[in-house]
């Protein structure tokens, strides 16, 4: 989708074929690029595990013993139902209207949720029809729209309509490379559909031409997804310039803290593209980006926690980390796209099993603006 100036008159058309619903966001914008539709077509589920955070990890290598054999399975089933996984409710677009700062879409709220936003009505303006929200044009410094907001996220934080309030701001911004037009609380950012971005690394080995990835297991402590098998090293980029640090210093940050990775080491990390999704749950629409990492370590390398954040780590194979991700669903929903992304590159999904092309595609089904 282009980053560009909204006409401010809307439109969300939908549009139907025999096979699948495709829902298409459409705005008339001075930018003439424009993102192709979004196409999502639903795969029938699979027999999976349950999500238990109380898994161990023989839980998880019992359920993979066997190794995925590229050569041998052509059945991508599992690995699509995990990518759909992150991109719900896309029929429910029509739902959600523009937020709009200075004339630029930057996110996109449920109808359902402007009730709570229509109370404050000296911070949040709605357009004549409803069309559209922005706010109060009175505020017109980043700094003085992220108290204003901050004030009323903290109001609706303490009525439990905004649970998991953070302490982190998140920059309010049209596209990645754009200035922030002010910050928000973390926890309300799929309240605004905001877009987000993030790191990913592969932790990966070599041994006698073997592939080995350090996978981690989450705390039981974290308020998100506790318990769930992680990356090496992943983190939110909100924190990202004009915000704050930049993407490298944020991984060497990443690295250090979550696996005690020296800086050393973490310059040696190899962007290697993004992923993408768009998930919509009730109210919550969240819009993903994910920047993509390897990182060869020395064989002799083992990774050590330093926030509390990782309960512990295994090296597994590559073709026993793919079967934990066909046949569980042990991991955190995102990192499954980063790692079918990993097996991709690294000749473990090939272009002989059907449906290789849809997969690939479906990987980036987000707005990678």
């Amino acid at each position: 989708m282009a980053s560009g100036f909204c006409s401010l008159c809307p439109t969300v058309t939908s549009l139907f074929s025999s096979q699948a619903l495709i829902p298409t966001l459409q705005w008339r914008s001075s930018s003439s690029s424009r993102s192709p539709p979004v196409h999502i077509t639903r795969v029938l589920s699979v027999e999976t595990v349950p999500i238990s955070p109380s898994f161990t990890w023989n839980d998880v290598f019992e359920n993979c013993r066997a190794e995925y054999v590229p050569q041998n399975s052509s059945d991508l089933t599992g690995f699509l139902e995990k990518v759909d996984r992150c991109n719900r409710g896309l029929e429910k677009l029509a739902e959600f209207i523009p937020f709009v700062i200075e004339e630029q879409i930057v996110g996109y709220i449920h109808k359902g949720f402007t009730k709570y936003l229509r109370d404050f009505h000296d911070i949040f303006t709605f357009s004549q029809y409803g069309g559209h929200v922005t706010l109060n044009m009175m505020l017109k410094k980043p700094e003085e729209r992220t108290r204003a907001v901050a004030n009323v996220i903290k109001i609706l934080g303490n009525r439990g309509i905004i649970p998991g309030i953070r302490n982190e701001l998140y920059p309010v911004k049209p596209s990645f490379n754009a200035s922030a037009f002010f910050s928000l609380e973390r926890a309300a950012a799929p309240y605004f559909g905001l877009k987000g971005y993030a790191i990913h690394v592969n932790g990966y080995v070599e041994r006698d031409g073997q592939k080995f990835l350090w996978i981690g297991k989450r705390s039981l402590a974290k308020s998100t997804y506790p318990g769930l098998l992680d990356h090496l090293v992943a983190g939110g980029l909100w924190e990202t310039k004009p915000h704050g640090i930049s993407v490298c210093e944020n991984l060497v940050k990443e690295c250090k803290e979550e696996a005690g990775i020296s800086k050393v080491l973490a310059d040696r990390a190899i962007a290697v593209g993004a992923v993408s999704y768009m998930d919509i749950d009730r109210y919550c629409f969240t819009r993903d980006v994910l920047f993509c990492y390897d990182l060869e370590l020395p064989q002799d390398f083992v990774p050590k926690n330093q926030d509390g954040e990782v309960d512990s780590f295994k090296l597994i194979p590559v073709a026993q980390v793919a079967n934990v991700v066909r046949k569980t669903s042990f991991f955190k929903d995102s990192c499954s796209l980063v790692i079918i992304d990993f097996l991709f590159r690294h000749g473990f999904i090939r272009p002989e099993s059907p449906g290789y092309l849809d997969l690939y595609r479906r990987l980036r089904n987000g707005d990678c603006s």
